[in-house]
Order: C-alpha cells, then sequence, then structure tokens
C-alpha cells in the first residue's frame, strides 16, 4: 500500500510520474527508519534499548502513510529537500500525537482515522495554505491528466482497496476482533465504489464518470470506518457508513476542491481533504457514536479487546467517547499548529523549491528520456499538434 498503492495513485500528473513514484519511495524508505525511533521512544524503549519487532513496522508503516498523504497535497511544487525536511518533523509530530491520543487518552484509533488520515490530511493542508503560490497558474497546463496516466494511477487505487481491509485490522486483537474489522472495511469500500460510480455519473452532467472520482472517492470507505471498524459496527452500519464516504469524496471533488485554492488560498494538488480529511473526521464522529452505543451484552468476553478501560470499570461509555471526541480535537490542533510552523520552514529561501513555471515537472529532479531530443519528440510532451494550422 505504502509504496505502490500510494506512489502510483499519483501518478496522475502527466508530467510528473516519476517524481511521484519516486519521492513517495524516498519518503516511505526514509520515514519507516525515522519513526521506528521516535515510535520506539515514545512506545517500546526498555533497559537503555528500543524494542523492535512486528508492531513497530506496522506502526512505522502507518506514520510512512500519514507522510503520504501530506505529501499528495503539495504533489509537484516542493523539492526533495523540502519534502525530506517535512519528513524529519512530520514524523515527530505524529509520533507524539500518537502518543497522547492512544497512550495518555487511551483513544481507541485502530485503522488510524484520526491519526493517520485526519491529521496526515489537515497538516499538509494549512502547510500548503503556509506555502501558497499565487503564480501558479504558470504551471497550470501540467496539472491536468492524461490517458496513460490516469490508468497507471488506477493501479494504485485497486492495489489500496485489496489491502485496506488488512490496513485497519493489522494492529488489532486476532481472532473475532481483527475478523470483524476487516469485514467492517471491506462492505465500507464496496459501498464506497458503488455511491462514488453513481455520484460521479449524477454530478458530471452528461452521465459520464469522472476517473479522478473513481481513484480516490471509491476509497473513502476504509478511511471512515478506521476507528470504528474494530467495534460493533454490524454490516449495516459500514455499508452506510461507507456509502457516506463515498458521497462525501465525491461531492467534494466536484465542488469543493475548487473553491480551496479560490476561497481558502489552499492548492490541494491530489484533493486529500476529499479522500482522508473529510472521511477521516467523519470517521472519528462515527466512532464516537458506536462507542456511546457499545454494551457488555454486545461485546462480551471481547469488550476487552475493544475498550480495555470499559471492561475493567475505569469508564464508562460515554466517558470513553467523550475522550474519543477530544481526541479529535487534539490530532487537529497538533495539525494546524504543527503545518504552520513547519511550513514556514519550508518557505526559507536556502531550501530547493521549483520556480512557478517549473512546477509538476519531472525533468527538474529527473533524467528524462527523450528530454535532449527536439520538442516534437520529447516523450513527456502530450500536447496534439494543430492540425488546423
Amino acid at each position: 500500500m505504502v509504496f505502490l498503492g500510494f506512489g502510483f495513485l499519483m501518478v496522475f500528473l502527466q508530467r510528473y510520474g516519476f517524481s511521484s513514484v519516486g519521492f513517495t519511495f524516498l519518503l516511505a524508505a526514509f520515514a519507516l527508519q525515522w519513526s521506528t525511533l521516535v515510535q520506539g521512544f515514545l512506545h517500546s524503549f526498555h533497559g537503555g534499548h528500543i524494542h523492535v519487532g512486528v508492531e513497530s513496522m506496522i506502526n512505522a508503516d502507518f506514520c510512512a502513510g500519514a507522510l503520504l498523504i501530506s505529501f499528495g497535497a503539495v504533489l509537484g511544487k516542493t523539492g526533495p529537500v523540502q519534502l525530506l525536511l517535512m519528513a524529519l518533523l512530520e514524523v515527530v509530530l505524529f509520533g507524539i500525537n500518537e502518543f497522547v491520543l492512544l497512550d495518555l487518552l487511551g483513544v481507541k484509533d485502530a485503522g488510524g482515522s484520526m491519526t493517520i488520515h485526519t491529521f496526515g490530511a489537515y497538516f499538509r493542508l494549512v502547510l500548503s495554505w503556509v506555502l501558497y503560490r499565487p503564480r501558479l497558474e504558470k504551471s497550470k497546463h501540467r496539472q491536468s491528466s492524461i490517458y496513460h496516466s490516469d490508468l497507471f494511477a488506477m493501479i494504485g487505487t485497486i492495489f489500496l482497496w485489496i489491502f485496506w481491509p488488512s490496513f485497519n485490522s493489522a494492529p488489532t486483537s486476532l481472532g473475532d476482533t481483527q475478523h470483524r474489522t476487516a469485514l467492517n472495511t471491506y462492505y465500507s469500500l464496496t459501498a464506497s465504489t458503488l455511491s462514488t460510480f453513481a455520484l460521479s455519473a449524477l454530478v458530471s452532467g452528461d452521465g459520464r464518470l469522472h476517473m479522478a472520482h473513481i481513484q480516490n472517492a471509491a476509497l473513502a470507505g476504509g478511511v471512515m470506518v478506521g476507528t470504528a471498524g474494530e467495534m460493533m459496527l454490524t454490516p449495516f452500519g459500514a455499508l452506510a457508513a461507507g456509502f457516506l464516504a463515498g458521497t462525501v469524496s465525491t461531492l467534494g471533488y466536484k465542488f469543493f476542491t475548487p473553491s480551496l485554492e479560490s476561497k481558502f488560498k489552499v492548492q490541494d494538488t491530489c484533493g486529500v481533504h476529499n479522500l482522508h480529511g473529510m472521511p477521516g473526521v467523519l470517521g472519528a464522529l462515527l466512532g464516537v457514536l458506536v462507542t456511546v452505543l457499545a454494551t457488555h451484552e454486545a461485546y462480551g468476553d471481547g469488550l476487552e479487546d475493544v475498550f480495555p478501560l470499559i471492561a475493567e470499570g475505569q469508564r464508562s461509555t460515554t466517558s470513553q467517547a467523550v475522550h474519543q471526541l477530544f481526541g479529535l480535537f487534539v490530532t487537529l490542533a497538533f495539525a494546524f499548529v504543527g503545518g504552520s510552523l513547519v511550513g514556514l520552514l519550508l518557505k526559507l529561501p536556502i531550501l530547493d523549491s521549483p520556480p512557478d513555471s517549473q512546477c509538476y515537472e519531472d525533468q527538474i529532479y529527473w533524467e528524462v528520456p527523450g528530454e535532449h531530443e527536439d520538442e516534437t519528440q520529447r516523450p513527456l510532451n502530450m500536447e496534439e499538434p494543430d492540425t488546423q494550422a
């Protein structure tokens, strides 16, 4: 999911495929190492050593996922030095936010609706706002996709879709809880896919599907059940959640994304607010609702796996739900404050930022085959010839 799913999902830009896949490769490899240290000091530092294992590897993958969500909002507008500095700082903020929510507040968020998706999306949206480029229209012609770039992006979508149930269920308790998480994610993804196809054709005006909707909004169901997936959401609840997530995400791509830049000065290249931001917040609120409805009768002996503090009598369901809601506000606070501070650092002139006229272009950082040939022969020049000249 991290290397192939996120990497190929972002190759829709017609002249930024090398950078989308390559910088994903770079950032993920860096984040996996750095987050192992950061999370190790916070969660598994004993006797002067950081204890590593499968769980620490999974947690590092989750951190890399949050980082790549953030990468999507500034795709094409930042250089590799800026991206590595962003990764260095965001991994630390991610680890602290996760520690506060999971260890100090006792929040349940196995699939990361709050810690991964909400944090990653709003951290990057604030960062994108700070790094706003008023003259980016000079590179506007490169922001569009072409036939084969959209086709490659669908490879990333399918990979993410297939593995999302295991992504959400990986950190949960073995047995019924893990099976329930996988099933809830599966049902939610199917519902979000159907609602995305239906709504995409409905809002297009001519009844045709929009590939950007299918590539992204179809995945929103996996985001929304990240928090509540291990809870007694029921198959019907998972289907309803997925349908809502797909609907909100598709409408966001159609109507909200254009206003983000024009009204709020936020240039969100991949639309992470629609796929991760809004579904992540809705997923956190869904977790609050399902927590309030939790009973010993419904969970039986499995209550200790999902809500250990409730099972031990230290909290009521209402108290746990309040902590869940407070965890959402803490995550948003970390994202907004952290994104602002990191954005100010990335604006330093000494960092490698591409000029406005050369954004979304591989040739700035990569050796591209055919770049020294005649303009009409370059593989990356996808403009149609003027047949009427």
